[in-house]
């Protein structure tokens, strides 16, 4: 599978790997800079996607500005067996921001559900844990808290111009 961009691919990327404009309409807005209808620019973007060229479109938002200055990953040591049935329950819990499975890497690190949860505070952050721990039930062996202590710069797919 080729990853190769067209000149309209590689505009297309060039306009966005900032973000989507802050518009009603961005798909539109990216067609009057493209030079393409509507229709072109979310083509092109649903088969980048497909072809493995960029991996989602979604917000990326700015949890500290928004009022939660606690973020913890959550990381769970759950059965292999069960995983992907608790992840689907934990990854629809409202204040679950992002679930995924990752790979154990023992006798170090047993856990292999991870699920970011943001708060105003570390405690309710930690009552949010909780109740993911009561939603697991006895099928949690164990888990743990890792607190952002900084905030990363998010940036999507850059190429250069």
């Amino acid at each position: 599978m080729s990853l190769r961009l067209d000149d309209i691919d590689r505009r297309l990327v060039l306009a966005t790997q900032d973000g989507l404009p802050l518009v009603p309409r961005p798909y539109h807005e990216l067609a009057t800079q493209l030079g393409i209808a509507p229709a072109e620019v979310m083509e092109r973007l649903l088969r980048m996607l497909a072809r493995g060229v960029i991996r989602r479109i979604g917000a990326v938002p700015n949890h500290y500005a928004i009022g939660y200055t606690a973020n913890g990953m959550s990381v769970w040591d759950v059965p292999d067996e069960a995983i992907d049935e608790l992840g689907v329950r934990v990854g629809a819990l409202d204040f679950v921001t992002h679930c995924y499975h990752r790979p154990r890497r023992l006798p170090q690190w047993p856990y292999n559900l991870f699920a970011m949860v943001h708060g105003g505070s570390r405690a309710e952050v930690l009552d949010k844990v909780a109740a993911i721990a009561r939603l697991l039930g006895p099928l949690c062996r164990a888990h743990d808290v890792l607190f952002s202590t900084e905030i990363l710069k998010k940036t999507g797919l850059r190429i250069g111009g």
